[in-house]
């Protein structure tokens, strides 16, 4: 298996709010990650994490918009103690990022969303190739089902037949029936493709 070089978040996002800010604070001290917190007058917290070894650290600024606390950040890791402290902490706090683990011959990128994986890309000399991507099919499949278009179609189309049926019933003149016959023809064809 290859030997991971680093790992670089291009660009992650954590949203908490204060009860998941005290959770987050515990989370790093449960994985005895050491932490400096500073909280600055306007609210924002600074931290600093280190591994136990200190021998490499990440600086998060949160910043304070209305009941949350907002992290924007961008790092490059290469040891593996913060490496997946991070990872876990994406996923546990549901934030978005773009992760590149980089390898000596390749870079796989997983895009996270809302602390998911939701697709990963191998890149290998420039040249990309997806390997996993999210598909929420049941999801898809309920729009589907929900989706009514179709049976409101279906309704007008019924309605127009029914309107010229009628209108064909109280005709006598040979050429009107036949553009009747005609537009009868069409309808009653896109009927059937759509109760298809």
């Amino acid at each position: 298996m290859a030997q991971r070089i680093a790992t670089e978040y291009v660009k992650a996002s954590l949203q908490l709010t204060a009860e998941e800010m005290a959770g987050f604070v515990r989370f790093l001290e449960e994985h005895h990650v050491k932490q400096q917190v500073r909280v600055l007058d306007n609210g924002n917290h600074e931290m600093v994490l280190e591994d136990e070894a200190g021998r490499e650290e990440v600086r998060l600024t949160f910043e304070r918009q209305q009941d949350r606390y907002v992290c924007v950040l961008s790092c490059r890791l290469i040891k593996p103690k913060l490496t997946n402290v991070m990872r876990k902490a994406v996923s546990a706090f549901r934030g978005n990022a773009v992760v590149n683990r980089i390898y000596p011959n390749y870079t796989m990128i997983y895009h996270y969303e809302q602390g998911a994986v939701r697709k990963i890309v191998e890149n290998t000399n420039g040249e990309t190739r997806v390997v996993f991507e999210y598909k929420d099919t049941v999801g898809q499949l309920l729009a589907q089902f929900l989706n009514t278009d179709i049976e409101q179609q279906i309704d007008v189309l019924q309605n127009v037949i029914n309107q010229l049926l009628d209108l064909r019933n109280q005709c006598s003149d040979p050429g009107q029936i036949a553009v009747i016959d005609e537009r009868l023809k069409l309808h009653t064809r896109e009927l059937f493709v759509l109760e298809a």
